[in-house]
């Protein structure tokens, strides 16, 4: 009898049914240095919960179907009334109220709440990165909101609520909700002091009425935005709410819905004010200073959104070459394709453990840390995520042709990589942000300094490197046009000084040969062939 011609040979199995956090060496690690004794196992069984969710075969399948059905515009019911809502598949639901009920949101409200928080946006990223967005701005609303005490006490318990109450309704009815953002206007873009929506005064103390649009607002099914408008005293922060106190709907017209590069799960609308009511957000006129609470920690979710999406395509590209063969034997085992798969698993860990380090050090709140923010949060912004596309380009190729077919999951991947390095500011705007600290906040830069030199002495390359770093800092003639390649040095001295500290020698060893060494070609798969690169990619295999 003849052979079936549908037999199915050397193709990986799927990788499901996995802990995506235990699975993650680095993560975990990174977890465990981080978290006090006391808490750890506790935080640990947590994030492993999450992580066999995030590996399960639903999520996967709740996450293809969220993909595969966009959310839609209704601007009017079937009468003709204007309603202005978005329609999201139950998928989607699902996996947003998934994301809330592990905490997602809950970040301020719990010890070592900023680490453990961060783990988990890490993970849950390698799910279905869309829903990100609204977990992202209902968790960075807060601090935000914390410069009106009397605004905070009323939507603080609301934004950091583990149920996910997706109804449109007035807040005071919810047990929990939801935050949007809307910043961006047409002729504004990043520079928001550009901004035209106007704010007018209202009797009601705090209360105004705005006018005008906003060229982006993201997660438009959200209970309540936070928005910059110009108040007679000039850029003012403001909570524009969906539903009003009465039941009545704000004025808040839904132009059309982004058709953009990335997740399809997620919407991004074009919004019209029209005597929309608001409330106002801290002082008239200091509105940048408010909101730049709120986008210091969206800024930190750009990395951990990008580190997650960097270790998803990790992961999958070596779970595929562990199991594949060509040409006598398997992939992973191939020395060309070894090093390929350990440059991308360097690239992986350094995002990790720098993201997982900034979130320490935003629990800790202490000085000395909340100055080292002030230039590691923009650099690690500018260099992680301008790193996660060409990875995820990478690994999919490692796939073949299979990692260009959308049930692979790495287009998704793809098309996703890019957004993190333009929201929140685009990577001119992160650089522009390093230089204004080194030239304005000596204290930022000395606490990087006292950071990036606990590991002085370990590698004569990364010393070297923070050697060099210094003799560029102490000319900063001309500085402005040559502030990328700056601050893509501070990034990786960092990074660096991490992974000689806490990383596994192999793993230090060829990040410091290849990053900080410069014997590393300009695209990955060029490492120095003496390293011991199958160390590397086995500690990034998804295997617990």
């Amino acid at each position: 009898m003849a052979a079936s011609t549908h037999t199915v040979t050397n193709q990986p199995p799927p990788l499901a049914g996995y802990d995506v956090f235990t699975a993650d060496r680095a993560l975990a690690e990174a977890v465990g240095r981080h978290v006090g004794a006391e808490l750890r196992d506790e935080v640990r069984g947590e994030l492993a919960a999450l992580g066999r969710a995030a590996g399960s075969a639903q999520l996967q399948e709740w996450a293809a179907q969220a993909g595969e059905n966009p959310p839609r515009l209704r601007t009017h019911d079937r009468y003709g009334h204007r309603i202005d809502e978005v329609d999201f598949h139950p998928a989607w639901h699902r996996l947003l109220g998934k994301g809330v009920s592990a905490g997602l949101t809950a970040a301020w409200s719990r010890p070592a709440g900023q680490v453990r928080r961060a783990a988990a946006f890490l993970v849950w990223t390698q799910v279905e990165a869309g829903t990100c967005c609204p977990l992202s701005m209902t968790h960075a609303a807060v601090p935000a909101l914390r410069a009106d005490p009397a605004l905070a006490a009323e939507w603080e318990p609301r934004l950091t609520s583990v149920i996910y109450d997706r109804e449109l309704r007035p807040a005071g009815e919810k047990p929990g909700a939801l935050f949007g953002m809307g910043m961006t206007e047409k002729q504004g873009g990043s520079d928001v002091r550009a901004n035209t929506t106007a704010a007018r005064p209202l009797a009601e103390d705090g209360a105004y009425e705005l006018t005008g649009h906003k060229w982006f607002c993201s997660a438009p099914m959200s209970d309540a935005f936070l928005v910059l408008a110009q108040a007679p005293a000039g850029p003012t922060c403001f909570l524009v709410p969906r539903v009003l106190a009465d039941g009545a709907r704000n004025v808040f017209r839904l132009q059309r819905l982004k058709d953009k590069l990335g997740n399809r799960s997620n919407a991004s609308a074009e919004v019209e004010f029209d005597g929309t009511w608001a409330r106002r957000v801290g002082e008239e006129g200091r509105g940048v200073r408010t909101i730049i609470e709120m986008v210091a920690a969206t800024r930190l979710d750009c990395v951990l959104g990008s580190a997650g999406l960097m270790r998803q395509a990790v992961a999958q590209a070596v779970h595929h070459c562990a199991h594949r063969e060509a040409f006598g034997g398997r992939l992973v085992d191939k020395p060309l394709m070894r090093n390929v798969l350990a440059d991308l698993a360097l690239e992986s860990e350094a995002a990790t453990t720098l993201a997982l380090r900034l979130a320490a050090a935003c629990d800790d709140g202490g000085e000395q840390e909340r100055a080292l923010l002030r230039i590691a949060v923009p650099a690690a912004k500018y260099w992680v995520t301008k790193r996660c596309a060409p990875l995820a380009v990478e690994a999919s190729e490692c796939l073949g042709g299979n990692g260009y077919v959308e049930e692979s999951g790495m287009p998704r991947l793809v098309r996703e990589s890019p957004l993190n390095s333009v929201w929140e500011g685009a990577g001119n705007v992160q650089a522009l942000d390093v230089l204004r600290a080194l030239r304005r906040e000596p204290q930022a830069f000395d606490a990087y300094l006292r950071e990036v030199g606990l590991a002085r002495g370990a590698d004569h390359r990364l010393d070297a490197a923070i050697k060099d770093l210094l003799t560029d800092l102490a000319d900063l003639a001309g500085v402005e046009a040559r502030a990328r390649r700056l601050v893509e040095r501070l990034a990786l001295v960092l990074q660096g000084s991490l992974l000689v500290r806490y990383a596994p020698p192999e793993v230090a060893d060829a990040f410091c040969a290849s990053r900080l060494g410069g014997d590393w070609g300009t695209s990955f798969g060029t490492l120095p062939h003496t390293l011991d690169l199958a160390s590397v990619v086995e500690r990034a295999r998804p295997v617990e």
